[in-house]
């Protein structure tokens, strides 16, 4: 009898966040890896994975700016770009998309966003792939102020908005991907985040009580996204 393949993998999510009691990205990303062994790290206390022990990584959003970089952030690029050499396979959302860019093509590659997209937002889905399935309009949950902009080979561009053009991105040959929207994020956490920001930073508040006042959309492209990362990679 043929032997079966059993392929294993281990998760690592890399937890930028800036105020954890409030913005808490493990715990969204964390609802959908039900019976996938994962493993959390806080990479502003310097605390990130070691190489030889997981297959996939997750680089959460973060409070932080990509363009006001803390000490801490150094770490992490390093540890992104020995990661991506290692043959890991990346997910990135929001900062974690961007600080993905700005480790692998270099700080050229991020800046400020013309405006912030906060709230629930349609994204054009301009390439068909396996993480994000065909052409269209989907909706998600969005809070960003910075983004990533003029990408090249071996990036593409999946996803775009008036407002930033890469929403998100694959890499050629590899499973490495970027997404500057928050698809983990469900609509009542949304909801309490939006509320929680607005009382952390004043100077935007109305952003985050103009988007409370809409209707949120949610095409849950989450399940897609998750399996069809954690579908391919290494195995350890």
């Amino acid at each position: 009898m043929e032997e079966k393949t059993v392929t294993k993998f281990k998760v690592a999510i890399v937890d930028n966040s800036i105020y954890p009691e409030i913005y808490k990205p493990v715990e969204h990303w964390a609802q959908y890896l039900e019976g996938v062994e994962w493993e959390a790290f806080y990479a502003p206390d310097r605390r990130l994975p070691g190489l030889k022990t997981y297959s996939h990584i997750i680089l959460t959003g973060s409070e932080a700016s990509i363009l006001e970089r803390e000490p801490w952030v150094d770490h992490e690029v390093e540890f992104v770009r020995q990661a991506f050499h290692e043959g890991l396979s990346i997910l990135g959302s929001c900062y974690g998309h961007q600080l993905l860019v700005l480790s692998l093509a270099g700080p050229a590659y991020v800046g400020r966003s013309r405006e912030p997209e906060i709230g629930w937002i349609p994204i054009d889905i301009t390439m068909e792939s396996p993480l994000l399935g065909p052409k269209g309009t989907a909706y998600t949950f969005s809070v960003h102020f910075d983004e990533v902009r003029n990408l090249k080979e071996p990036f593409r561009v999946l996803a775009s908005t008036d407002i930033s053009p890469i929403q998100a991105f694959g890499m050629k040959g590899r499973n490495i991907w970027g997404l500057q929207i928050h698809p983990e994020i469900d609509v009542k956490s949304a909801r309490d985040l939006l509320r929680d920001f607005g009382s952390v930073f004043p100077l935007v508040r109305p952003l985050y009580e103009k988007a409370l006042a809409s209707d949120p959309r949610d095409s849950r492209l989450i399940f897609k996204i998750v399996n069809e990362f954690l579908a391919h990679g290494p195995a350890l």
